[in-house]
């Protein structure tokens, strides 16, 4: 028979159970959250070398250095007036539309996407083709360095 008491019981063990599974989803968030802050941290000290070797002067990567990269306007790819924002947005946090191709881009910003920033080899080719469709060249470490920090929002 079905009392009120088994009928609490019931809930209680399931309230208990969700507890637990939101912990672990809370746990699992957190720990992919870090991954993606070692692997942006740990290509970040790749390019510090690599900035090191460019300009014995380099001390560190700075983020309004980088703001300024992003929102800086060239005669980039197809001789066109183009900066980061053109496709990128002027707000990291919403979608942008490649300029070129009308292609949608989600969000740069790892807080709204989380799949951003998540492999080197990505970061690495994008940061190339991109460089090079804005200022007809590839970056330099230090410029590299200083454009994920900005798009980080890494202050």
């Amino acid at each position: 028979m079905f009392t009120i008491y088994s009928y609490w019981k019931v809930i209680l063990i399931y309230r208990f159970k969700e507890g637990i599974i939101m912990k672990k989803l809370i746990l699992l968030i957190s720990i992919i959250s870090s991954i993606n802050a070692n692997i942006i941290d740990n290509y970040l000290e790749e390019l510090k070398k690599e900035a090191k070797i460019e300009n014995v002067k380099f001390i560190e990567f700075n983020y309004e250095r980088g703001k300024e990269i992003y929102f800086k306007e060239m005669i980039g790819k197809r001789g066109k007036k183009i900066s980061c924002a053109s496709c990128h947005t002027n707000d990291l946090r919403k979608s942008g539309e490649n300029m070129f191709t009308g292609k949608i881009i989600k969000p740069i910003s790892p807080i709204i996407n989380k799949k951003r920033f998540t492999k080197v080899k990505k970061i690495k080719k994008w940061l190339r083709r991109n460089f090079k469709d804005v200022y007809k060249r590839e970056g330099t470490a230090q410029e590299k360095g200083d454009v994920l920090v900005f798009m980080n929002e890494r202050k």
